[in-house]
C-alpha cells in the first residue's frame, strides 16, 4: 500500500495534516500553560525551583514549536526543539505518576498516570518526523 509512502501525494498529504495537527496540539497545550497554570505547577517535581517560572517557560516554547512547525524555514529547527521540550518535561510526567498527582479533567486512576509515560516516546517519534526531509 503506497497511502503513507514517502514521496507520494497522498504521503506528502499525511504528513502535512500530521504536522498542522501537532502544531495544533502544541499551540493549544502552550496557552493552556499561561490561561491555567496550576495544574502544571503541581506536577513540577518538587526539587526544581520556580515552577511557575517553569510552565511559563516551558508553555512559550510549545507555542514556539508548534508554530515554527508550520514555517519551512524553519519546521526542522522547531521539530528538533519539540524533542528538546518532552526530553525536558518528562520528570513532570513521571513525577505525576509516582506521586499520584491528580489533575482536574483526568480520570484519577494510578494506571492512566503509567500508561501516559510511553505517550512521550510518541510525541518525540513523531517530531522527529519533521526532522526528515
Amino acid at each position: 500500500m503506497g497511502i503513507c509512502k514517502p514521496g507520494t501525494y497522498s504521503g506528502t498529504m499525511i504528513k502535512t495534516l500530521l504536522r498542522w495537527v501537532l502544531a495544533a496540539f502544541m499551540v493549544t497545550a502552550g496557552v493552556l500553560h499561561f490561561v491555567t497554570p496550576e495544574p502544571f505547577v503541581r506536577i513540577v517535581p518538587a526539587l526544581l525551583p520556580y515552577p511557575l517560572a517553569l510552565v511559563y517557560i516551558s508553555g512559550f516554547f510549545e507555542v514556539l514549536g508548534g508554530v515554527g512547525l508550520l514555517i519551512p524555514l524553519v519546521s526542522r529547527a522547531a521539530a528538533w526543539g519539540l524533542i528538546a521540550l518532552f526530553v525536558a518535561v518528562f520528570p513532570a510526567n513521571i513525577n505525576m505518576a509516582v506521586n499520584q498527582i491528580t489533575l482536574e479533567g483526568i480520570p484519577n486512576d494510578p494506571l492512566l498516570y503509567w500508561l501516559r509515560l510511553p505517550l512521550q516516546g510518541v510525541l518525540i517519534a513523531w517530531a522527529w518526523w519533521f526532522t526528515r526531509p
